[in-house]
């Protein structure tokens, strides 16, 4: 498809870069990326995503917005507080960019729903905050076969992945099993650093961005750890595991199992 006018003035420094241009403009406005998760991680994704011009955009979210979540959600206001965050960002991002779709989805991932959600879109973003829905977004992109990016923060430390089925290794080549539970404080007990939220969901963005592309080198096998306290980021080498239940030589996850129970919780025991 041609670029408009409009299009092209509105992504001009975009389409300067000699590794984007024109036909990466293209390419971007014809991908379909599904966040899950619009909070502190999902809403800096989701600005940056809207704004380089991702055709279509998915937002998962069951959650209301709160007052505690404005010192980190930043594309939420106090005149938003009670609506639901997925409806927002929706209404938000399309006064941002009106020349891309938004859905937003106003629901809990679940082992029943997920593989239908992510069927119709190219990449799926990780924004979630809970280890059961972290293993299920996992789980349910190898088995479909779907780019998942993968990121997390807590206290003044985050980190951020890129698993891409059969070219790497999955999450649970990196934690085969969830802590056990009560072991790691949420960030309602821990806290957060704001804007350490913003570091991650912008790597992954970034990286979301790489992969349409086709440019650069993305995190595959490689898991970034950002320390805000001594502003220092690691890269860390990660291997596929032969032995992965997911994704090894001889998985035994073949298809999606109850998480809350894997990760020793019962549904009662978290939100997304």
């Amino acid at each position: 498809m041609a670029l408009t006018d409009d299009q092209i003035e509105r992504y001009s420094r975009q389409i300067l870069l000699p590794t984007v241009g024109g036909k990466g403009q293209e390419k971007l406005l014809a991908a379909k990326v599904l966040i899950a998760g619009a909070g502190g991680l999902g809403s800096p994704i989701a600005a940056y995503l809207a704004g380089a011009g991702v055709g279509t955009l998915g937002i998962v979210d069951s959650d209301a917005v709160e007052l505690n979540n404005l010192h980190r959600q930043i594309i939420f206001s106090t005149d938003d507080i009670g609506r639901k965050k997925a409806e927002v960002a929706a209404e938000r991002l399309s006064r941002v960019n009106p020349d891309i779709k938004i859905k937003p989805y106003v629901m809990r991932l679940t082992s029943e729903n997920v593989m239908e959600m992510i069927r119709d879109y190219d990449i799926i973003v990780d924004g979630t905050d809970n280890f059961p829905t972290r293993y299920l977004m996992n789980d349910a992109c190898v088995l479909a076969k779907k780019p998942l990016i993968h990121g997390a923060f807590f206290r003044f430390e985050g980190q951020a992945m890129v698993i891409k089925p059969r070219e790497g290794p999955c999450y649970r080549c990196l934690f085969s099993e969830p802590p056990p539970p009560g072991s790691v404080p949420s960030c309602q007990e821990a806290g957060v650093l704001g804007a350490l939220s913003g570091v991650i969901g912008l790597i992954q963005a970034t990286e979301t961005l790489k992969l349409i592309l086709g440019i650069g080198e993305p995190l595959v096998g490689k898991l970034i750890i950002f320390n805000a306290l001594e502003m220092n980021f690691r890269r860390v080498k990660v291997p596929r595991d032969p032995n992965c239940p997911v994704c090894g030589d001889h998985p035994t996850v073949t298809k999606l199992i109850d998480y809350e129970w894997f990760c020793g919780l019962k549904k009662s025991d978290y939100v997304e």
